[in-house]
């Protein structure tokens, strides 16, 4: 039974396969058939679509040989136009230049008919000058025949009256252009020079050149001249100083020219005193510490001074010689004292004026730096500023200040002009300096005496301790424009041979009077 089954399920299987291979052998058969069957169609579709783009290229073709033919039958036409438009433009341009150059030979023509006119114009000018010229000449002979002058004498003639007549127009013209500046001057300087001296209230304190040191009793002055004299020789000869005991009880007079000597004398004497041992050993000692503290104090003296200024840039041997300045006095002025005044009023002035005020300020610190030399250099301190100004590279401003500020040279700068006018003011305020009965005898007579020295000055007076003076004129003599030569004239001699502080004003008087008597 079993043998039964498994005979039939064989039986089944085989069946089965049989029919798996006979159905795909006849998928196989009909796909082939399916795909020759579109491959022959496919073929069909080619062969239309090439002969459809064959046919649709014939026709494009034709079209574009049509488009062509047209684009060039336009582009030619365009052509022509445009040439026949520009040969007719050529023809204008010919038939203008024609017209230009007709109108250019009429031209042509009228210019040579005008030069003909103008050379026979000149001809007729030409022979008319002559003409004119002999009879001028026949006119001055016959005025020289009815005058009786030559034409050299008659210029001769004509030049003198016109000088008398512009002398007489000059001094006019002086008198009305003094007025004018005068009213429009005066007060705008008074206005700034009185607000640079309020804006200055410098201290003045007279100085000599001694000084006085006071000793604790009248036994001191043997121990300071030493046994055979030999302390008072020592301390002479360190600091180059006289010492002077006399009877004044108490005292001892130091005396020297030079004020920074007399203070390193003064120091090293008043330490000996406090110390008590006083012999060569100890003078030499304290005369050293006594020197090596006022070169500290002069450095720091002129330190103070540039810092109060605001001054920069200055070099230090400047500030030392400033320093040096601290010892030194002119006429009783401090002469720091009097450089530091002279900066403040030319600062201030240069600020109400516009000008640089840190060069006004600088040039007048150092407008004195050869008093600080002048003891050790021969010359004038002017020339010895500009010399040391020159040496330590300041400015060319500073040193034309320097060199201008006494009137040796005339002023080319607005700073040389503020910083003379400082000086001046800063010397001559009351109180300021002070000099020998002698020297201002001499001042008083030389200004008679140069104003005495014109003609036609009947008398003159100094007056105002000279900073005036009031000159009387004949009236027969001197009219008014000559007055005011004569005026000028002496002012200018004035600055040319006197030296003075401040200005001196020269008044001319001319007065006429006329005196009837009733009977």
């Amino acid at each position: 039974m079993e043998t039964i089954i498994i005979s039939c399920v064989i039986t089944a299987v085989v069946a089965l396969a049989l029919g798996g291979v006979i159905a795909f052998r006849l998928g196989v058969s009909y796909r082939r058939k399916v795909a020759e069957a579109e491959l022959g169609s496919a073929e069909d579709e080619a062969k239309r679509i090439v002969s459809d783009a064959i046919r649709t290229a014939e026709s494009r073709k034709k079209e574009s040989l049509v488009e062509a033919k047209d684009e060039i039958h336009r582009m030619r036409t365009e052509t022509e136009k445009e040439l026949k438009e520009r040969r007719v433009e050529v023809q204008r341009q010919e038939r203008r230049i024609q017209q230009k150059e007709e109108t250019l030979d009429r031209k042509l023509d009228n210019v040579e008919k005008k030069d003909e006119q103008m050379q026979a114009k000149l001809h007729e000018a030409q022979a008319r000058l002559e003409e004119a010229q002999s009879i001028k000449k026949s006119q001055f002979e016959m005025l020289e025949k009815i005058s009786g002058f030559t034409a050299d004498q008659a210029k001769e003639t004509l030049l003198h009256n016109l000088e008398e007549e512009l002398i007489h127009e000059k001094a006019m013209k002086v008198s009305q252009y003094e007025q004018q500046i005068r009213e429009e001057a005066d007060g705008r300087a008074r206005e700034l020079i009185s607000l640079a001296i309020q804006r200055c209230a410098a201290d003045h304190v007279s100085e000599a050149t001694v000084s006085v040191v006071p000793l604790p009793n009248d036994e001191m002055k043997g121990r300071i001249i030493g046994r055979e004299g030999r302390n008072i020789r020592t301390l002479e000869t360190l600091t180059g100083v006289d010492l002077i005991i006399d009877d004044t009880p108490e005292a001892i007079t130091l005396s020297s020219f030079d004020p920074v000597r007399r203070e390193i004398a003064r120091i090293a004497l008043e330490r000996l005193i406090q110390d008590g041992r006083i012999h060569p050993a100890r003078i030499e000692e304290m005369v050293e510490k006594a020197r090596k503290e006022v070169d500290a104090k002069i450095k720091q003296d002129g330190e103070r001074a540039v810092m109060q200024l605001g001054i920069h840039g200055i070099h230090p041997e400047l500030v030392k010689l400033l320093g040096r300045m601290r010892y030194r006095t002119s006429y009783g002025q401090n002469v720091l004292d009097h450089s530091l005044e002279v900066a403040q009023l030319a600062g201030a002035m240069a600020a109400e004026i516009g000008a640089d005020v840190a060069l006004a300020k600088r040039a007048g610190l150092i407008h004195d730096i050869g008093k600080s030399m002048t003891h050790e250099i021969e010359g004038s301190h002017v020339d010895i500023g500009v010399d040391i100004a020159k040496k330590y590279k300041e400015s060319p401003d500073v040193i034309h200040a320097i060199e201008a500020h006494h009137g040796d040279v005339e002023p080319r700068t607005v700073i040389a002009c503020l910083v003379q006018a400082a000086d001046a003011i800063s010397a001559a305020r009351p109180g300021a300096r002070r000099e020998n009965i002698e020297n201002y005898i001499k001042r008083l007579e030389k200004l008679e005496e140069i104003a005495n020295s014109y003609n036609g000055v009947e008398k003159c007076y100094a007056i105002q301790a000279g900073r005036e003076i009031r000159i009387m004129v004949k009236p027969e003599v001197v009219n008014d424009e000559q007055t005011v030569l004569i005026a000028r004239e002496i002012v200018k001699q004035i600055e040319a041979e006197m030296d003075y502080p401040g200005q001196i004003k020269v008044h001319v008087v001319r007065e006429s009077r006329a005196i009837e008597y009733a009977k």
